[in-house]
């Protein structure tokens, strides 16, 4: 029988100080147990999640409520009971501390691709920069944030010019989510949360259900350093607090036909906030479904500079707005 203990002395010495967070969670199921024991383990996800398909060593509840994630996001409230030993068996314990990409053998995910994610911590942003992207301040850092959904993320996704394309879900890519801004800079920082990629996934879901046909959904703006929101705050413009900065909001709207606008969703001849309307009465429909991905939802007017939208979010409660 195997000393655990005794073993997770020595890794945690090994790790150092920034992972413990991440080797308490795996001591919740034994990191140390064999894979199969561990996935038995998985209980990160409700039980009515979606997913029924073999999940190989990774178990089915890591796929989300959709069924779709591709992704597991090691580091603070997402890691899950299972991926860190996961990630230590198939990279090596230097993996858990060295912020990257990592995608897992087919065969550990059941067949489909699927990729280990470890955060840099936040505390390695150094005067509104990481490494040489700059990202500007978070609303926490500088006075007391109003509620718990407005503390500091607890850390960042590495983005390469390699690693970008990598799928986070079946429909989606970590580049969708990236701020729109120093294009030539790499790596860039990414903060994402996976409950956001899960309910955009389900309301693809729930529109295809109401015969919405939809092979793209486009992500207008998905995460904004607070260095480039507030390029945008102001009457009419963007929140000073906005969720986009907390990695659980996108602007998204339905773009089959890759031509950058919103289709015409509901066929009666025109695009106009009743077609961002139709996904946002669907947003509706899943949190039903779903009462823990509850959020915000906002319907948006076509300008010079793009179409209508709808802004989808997961902050924790519900909130509703137009500027139609």
């Amino acid at each position: 029988m195997i000393d655990v203990q005794s073993r997770a002395r020595t890794t945690r010495r090994a790790i150092g100080r920034r992972s413990s967070v991440l080797l308490t969670a795996a001591m919740a199921v034994g990191a140390f147990t064999p894979l199969a024991s561990a996935a038995h383990a998985a209980d990160d996800v409700p039980a009515n999640s979606s997913s029924t398909t073999s999940g190989g060593a990774l178990g089915d509840t890591v796929f989300g409520r959709s069924g779709k994630l591709r992704v597991r996001i090691l580091g603070g409230s997402q890691s899950g009971s299972i991926a860190l030993p996961i990630l230590q068996r198939y990279f090596g314990d230097s993996a858990v501390n060295t912020p990257g990409v990592y995608e897992l053998p087919e065969e550990a995910a059941g067949g489909r691709p699927f990729s280990l994610i470890t955060l840099l911590p936040f505390s390695d942003k150094d005067r509104g920069a990481v490494g040489g992207y700059r990202v500007g301040f978070w609303p926490a850092e500088r006075r007391t944030p109003r509620t718990g959904a407005y503390q500091n993320p607890e850390g960042f996704i590495r983005v390469t010019e390699e690693n970008q394309s990598t799928y986070v879900s079946e429909h989606f890519q970590l580049r969708d989510f990236l701020t729109k801004d120093q294009r030539d800079v790499w790596p860039k920082y990414l903060v994402l949360r996976l409950d956001l990629i899960d309910k955009l996934e389900l309301i693809i879901d729930e529109l295809q259900s109401r015969g919405v046909r939809v092979s793209h959904l486009s992500v207008m703006s998905g995460f904004r350093t607070p260095q480039y929101n507030q390029l945008g705050v102001g009457k009419g413009g963007r929140a000073k607090d906005s969720r986009h900065q907390f990695g659980d909001a996108a602007d998204v709207f339905v773009d089959n036909n890759r031509d950058g606008r919103m289709d015409d969703l509901n066929h009666d001849g025109r695009v106009d906030t009743r077609d961002a309307q139709i996904i946002i009465e669907a947003a509706e429909r899943v949190e039903r479904r779903f009462p823990d991905l509850v959020g915000g939802a906002g319907r948006y007017r076509a300008n010079r500079v793009h179409g209508p939208f709808a802004h989808i979010d997961v902050r924790g409660y519900r909130a509703r707005w137009s500027n139609a």
